[in-house]
């Protein structure tokens, strides 16, 4: 596996075996503030709640 060392998703350098994926309690504390910041998105269907042309059902007639 020469030249195949993977590397940290956050800043690139090689990774450590304790902190795996990442090379460092740094980034992967950084990776972590991003999840729970809102920086990441996963994708899914759209909220139909926050969607006004879609009715919701709750109108009577």
């Amino acid at each position: 596996m020469t030249g195949s060392t993977r590397k940290c998703p956050i800043c690139g350098k090689p990774r450590a075996a304790e902190h795996t994926p990442f090379c460092s309690k740094r980034c992967r504390d950084r990776d972590l503030v991003q999840w729970l910041d809102g920086g990441y998105a996963l994708p899914g269907p759209a909220n139909l709640e926050d969607d006004p042309s879609i009715p919701d059902g709750s109108q009577q007639d």
